[in-house]
This record gives structure tokens, C-alpha cells and sequence, in this order.
């Protein structure tokens, strides 16, 4: 009898368990991604009056189950739908997220990592993205220039406070144009082409962000498929020529190899073996240790050849003379730089070396002191390629066959040319990049007697367009949890990466409330570092909150048969407490 009213009220205690789970369910049926529990009873222990006897072969009989009485009913699991995702709830808020997947995102509060399927995030007073709930910074990789490529990119490695709106990132750095493209029609039956020639405007930046604009013309010739073309002028963004503190030229060329070719107006240097040669500033730097003496004077440079409108002229060049450097004896030294006077030609290839001089001594010269001495051979450097200053002209050569423009000067099969400029002030940084303009997109029609070819910076793929300072304007985040900052100057820089969280057994992770989790010994560690959310298929969604996967269908149905349940449960204790009254009535 006592047992009865003990299992009743283990039943009772059971199922008001149950109703807590429910109404705990029905309560968060609106909070975002909020989890249903469910819960399961089980036995609680059974009082054996007689145990189970087996079948005896002496006396025939069967074998007998044993004789038990429960004892009641407790809670056996109370388990968590955590895979189970909830709705789409459209916010139209940026920072709003939703992981499809079985990630979490992973929040801190400074000590200890903590995980939610909440996306509900702002962006804090010092620009780090939050969890709006309790403010615990979202976690994830920063993103970093890379030291030697310079490119922005993402280390996946310990995650960190996302701060995406830091006072670099507010900001897009400016970036001088280094590639431009001219397409369209140039037509030889333009009237344009005969008179003041086809005006092109080539748009640039220089490494400050100040803009400018290089103003090409193009003329026809009596060549069939001959153009020249001709740097006009190059104007700041007021419309002010800036040749008087620059000069500017465009030239072409390549050595065999593929060598950027120097800009410059006809560079021959003569040398010594057992150097290295920086044509660009007219510098040797000895490497081979050694003293230096005084030598005798030799003549190196002979007259040599250069293009001048397209006709090949002699022209006598200044002599140079290698030598006589005058140094005494010094002590060894390693790397000593000395300037080296230059003629002019019109552009330079540092490869290509004659030796024009060759010492061979029979014999090894020592001084008084033990010294060896050392002759090196006298060398020069030759160059080739075209360049010509703004207001002369170079030829561009049409190829009818193929549509494009294959050649300056006729020799070089080139179809690109370079913009250079250069402070006159040789002290003065230069704020330039050489531009590379592509020409290969332009066709030669006929037909139409109108020109259509222009320029515009970038190359056909959008690169080296170049850009002026650009401020914030926006802030997306992609599916892989990339986020990007927009900027008034058409640029777009990766900010970092939203990481997120995979456990083995994810129901065996922790409620610690505000719709955080954390780790337990049965669902898995955490090792710091994260995941990308693709990683296993899943994707962020933004501008979109995960709902409740609470059905409430499912929870009133559990409520009446829990309602029944302790109602049948009561009764027992009813029952037994009537029974128990006739019983002390018997003694009446």
C-alpha cells in the first residue's frame, strides 16, 4: 500500500518535471534559435518478492519468473533538438546571421569561449562585432598583408575579436594606376587623324590618390596601318599641365628574356668586370675585394645609331672614358659604389653586355707591401627599345591580318607601350608608377570614317586601375563568413573572417543561458581555432535570424497527455489514501 502512494508521487514529481520542459518550450517559442527539449522517464527500481526458479527435471515442474513490484518513475534523459534547425526570420539588419549547418558562431567575454546559433550581432564603440544579447565579442580571423606578396588575406589560426571597423579599416588606401587598356575603332579614313588627330584621355592616379589625365593623339601617316602617337600633355585634376615639375615619356620594349626595359634617352655605360651595374641611377658597386690604383685613360664609346622619326641618322655621342678614378691605396674594401658617367641613346636593357677591353696579364703584380693587385676588364652596356618625350611622336604599327596593333617603331612586336613620368627634381619621390597600356583590344576599320578608340585605367580584368583615398560606405558579409568593406572610391577590402564551431556530439554541449553554450566532457573540445562554416557545406545567411524550433502543435499534444498523466498519478494517492482509511476503520 505505502508503495503505491510512493509511486504516485514519484509519478507526480515526474511529470511535473515534464510540464517544466514544456511551458520552458512554449516560452521561447519566439526567442531566436532557441532548441525544444524533450523529455523521457524511466523506471526507478523494482522490489523482487520472488526471484525467477528454473525448470526442474526431478520433479517435472517449470520454471517460475521472478516476482517484482516497481517502485515508481524518474527522469531518464532530458534530451535537446540541437540539429534540428528553426525558421527564417527575415530582420533586413547587416549584422543579423544565420547558419545553415550544424556550426555555431563563437562568442567571448574576454576569458572564455562560448557558442550560439544566435546571429543577432552589432558593432560595438570600438568597432568589434558583438553579440547583442550580452555584448561577448563574435570571434574570428583578422584579416593581414601579407609581408612579401602585400596581399590581403586571412591566417586561419587562433580565433580573435572580430574588429572590423578599425581606423585602418574605415578607410581605403589609395593606389597608383599601373595598367590601362585602349580599345575601340581607329579608323585611317578619320578625318581626325589628318588634322588635330584622335584625342585619347587616359585617367590615372598616382600613389597619393591625386588624380590625372594624359592626353594622347593619334595621326595618321602615308604608311598604310602606320599611326603615330603622341603624349600631348598630362594635366592635374584643375586642369593644370604638370610637365613643368615632371617629365613624362612613353616608351616600349623587352629584351629576349622579357626584361623591363629602362626609361631613359639612350643609356651606354662603360665598365669594369667584377661589378654590379644599376643602369637606373648610373652607379657600379664593386664586389670583388680588392685595392684600386689609378689607370690609364681609354676611350669607349664610338658613334653609334639611334631613331629618330622613324629614319635610322648617324650622330656622333659624347666619349667616355673609364679610368683614373683617382684613389690611392686603401684599405680592402667590398661594395664600394662609384658613379659612372652615361651618353644618351633612348632606352636601356640592363642584360645585355660586350666586352670591348680584356686585360690578361702574364703575371700577378704585388707591391712593396705584399699587396696583390687586380685588373678588371673594361666593359659597356648597349641599349635597345624606343622612348620618346611628350610632344614627339612614336609609331604604331596595324596588322590588317590579325585586327591589332603589333609593333612600335616597326621593330619591336610588341602591342603595349609604357607611360612613365619622373620628377625633374631627381631629390623628389616620385608619386608615379609606370603605366602599362594595352593596346591589343583596338581594331582598324574603314568603313565608318569615325574613330571610336579611347582609354580607360585597369587592364581588361579590372586590375591596376588605381584609386584616390576612399571612406566606408558599407559592410557585407558572404556565405563563407568573408567580410568585405565598401568604399566611396569603388574598392572592396577583406576585413576578416566570421570562424565558427563543429562538435562530435553537439546535444552534449552545455545551456549556460543568453542562448550560449558551452563545452562539456561529452560533447567535445574546443581547440581555439575554428573552422571555415563551407568547411562541412554550411553557409552564412545575412540580413536573416534563425527562429525557434519549438512546435507548438507537438508541445500541447505533450501537455494534455502530461496533464492526464499527473491527474492519473493523483488518483493513485487518492486511491491508496482510501484504502488506507478503510483500514483503520476496521477497528470500528
Amino acid at each position: 500500500m505505502m508503495r503505491s502512494l510512493y509511486s504516485g508521487v514519484s509519478g507526480l514529481k515526474t511529470h511535473q518535471t515534464k510540464m517544466d520542459v514544456i511551458g520552458n518550450n512554449i516560452a521561447n517559442v519566439n526567442t531566436v534559435a532557441y532548441k525544444s527539449q524533450t523529455i523521457t522517464f524511466s523506471e526507478l527500481m523494482y522490489q523482487t518478492t520472488q526471484k525467477a526458479s528454473g525448470p526442474s527435471e526431478i520433479s517435472g515442474t517449470a520454471g517460475v519468473n521472478a516476482k517484482q513490484v516497481g517502485l515508481g518513475v524518474t527522469t531518464g534523459a532530458i534530451s535537446t533538438s540541437i540539429t534540428t534547425a528553426g525558421s527564417t526570420q527575415t530582420t533586413g539588419n547587416a549584422f543579423d546571421m544565420k547558419i545553415t549547418g550544424d556550426a555555431f558562431f563563437i562568442v567571448s567575454d574576454g576569458e572564455t569561449n562560448f557558442f550560439t546559433r544566435s546571429g543577432s550581432f552589432y558593432v560595438d564603440a570600438v568597432g568589434n562585432l558583438a553579440n547583442s544579447a550580452n555584448g561577448y565579442n563574435v570571434m574570428g580571423w583578422q584579416a593581414e598583408e601579407d609581408p612579401e606578396s602585400k596581399e590581403i588575406r586571412v591566417v586561419q589560426d587562433t580565433v580573435k575579436p572580430l574588429r572590423i571597423l578599425s581606423a585602418a579599416n574605415l578607410v581605403s588606401e589609395p593606389q597608383a594606376t599601373t595598367k590601362a587598356n585602349i580599345s575601340g575603332i581607329l579608323d585611317k579614313f578619320d578625318s581626325s587623324l589628318e588634322k588635330e588627330g584622335k584625342a585619347i584621355n587616359l585617367g590615372f592616379y598616382d600613389n597619393m590618390g591625386y588624380s590625372y589625365t594624359a592626353k594622347f593623339a593619334i595621326n595618321g601617316t602615308d604608311e598604310e596601318g602606320v599611326y603615330v602617337m603622341e603624349l600631348k600633355d598630362v594635366i592635374d585634376s584643375d586642369n593644370n599641365s604638370v610637365l613643368d615639375k615632371f617629365d613624362a615619356s612613353i616608351f616600349t620594349g623587352t629584351n629576349e628574356a622579357g626584361a623591363a626595359v629602362y626609361a631613359s634617352k639612350n643609356d651606354s655605360y662603360t665598365t669594369l668586370d667584377g661589378y654590379t651595374l644599376d643602369p637606373a641611377n648610373g652607379t657600379i658597386t664593386f664586389t670583388e675585394p680588392a685595392k684600386l690604383a689609378n689607370g690609364n685613360e681609354v676611350p669607349s664609346i664610338a658613334p653609334g645609331q639611334f631613331l629618330a622619326n622613324g629614319k635610322v641618322t648617324n650622330q656622333e655621342l659624347a666619349e667616355l672614358y673609364v679610368g683614373a678614378f683617382g684613389f690611392e691605396d686603401v684599405d680592402d674594401f667590398l661594395n664600394l659604389t662609384v658613379n659612372v658617367q652615361s651618353a644618351n641613346e633612348e632606352a636601356g636593357i640592363p642584360t645585355t653586355f660586350a666586352t670591348i677591353l680584356s686585360n690578361s696579364p702574364s703575371g700577378a703584380y704585388t707591391d712593396k707591401d705584399g699587396n696583390a693587385a687586380k685588373i678588371f676588364d673594361g666593359q659597356t652596356v648597349s641599349a635597345t627599345g624606343y622612348a620618346t618625350e611628350a610632344g614627339s611622336g612614336v609609331k604604331i604599327t596595324y596588322n590588317q591580318a590579325t585586327g591589332e596593333f603589333e609593333g612600335v617603331n616597326g621593330s619591336q612586336q610588341i602591342k603595349a607601350f609604357n607611360l612613365f613620368l619622373q620628377p625633374k627634381d631627381e631629390t623628389a619621390d616620385n608619386p608615379f608608377e609606370n603605366i602599362t597600356v594595352d593596346m591589343k583590344d583596338s581594331l582598324n576599320l574603314n568603313n565608318e570614317k569615325t574613330s571610336t578608340i579611347g582609354a580607360v585605367s585597369g587592364d581588361s580584368q579590372g586590375y591596376g586601375t588605381g584609386c584616390a583615398l576612399g571612406n566606408m560606405t558599407g559592410v557585407s558579409v558572404q556565405n563563407n563568413g568573408m567580410i568585405y568593406g565598401t568604399y566611396d572610391n569603388g574598392q572592396t577590402k577583406l576585413l576578416g573572417q566570421i570562424a565558427v564551431a563543429t562538435f562530435s556530439n553537439a546535444a552534449g554541449l552545455e545551456k549556460v543561458g543568453d542562448n550560449l553554450y558551452s563545452t562539456t566532457l561529452n560533447s567535445g573540445e574546443f581547440d581555439g581555432i575554428g573552422v571555415d562554416v563551407s568547411a562541412d557545406g554550411g553557409y552564412i545567411s545575412t540580413g536573416v535570424l534563425e527562429m525557434s524550433n519549438v512546435d507548438l502543435s507537438s508541445e500541447f499534444t505533450e501537455m494534455i497527455t502530461t496533464q492526464r498523466g499527473f491527474q492519473a498519478n493523483s488518483r493513485i494517492i487518492t486511491v491508496s489514501d482510501t484504502l488506507l482509511e478503510e483500514l483503520v476503520n476496521l477497528k470500528r
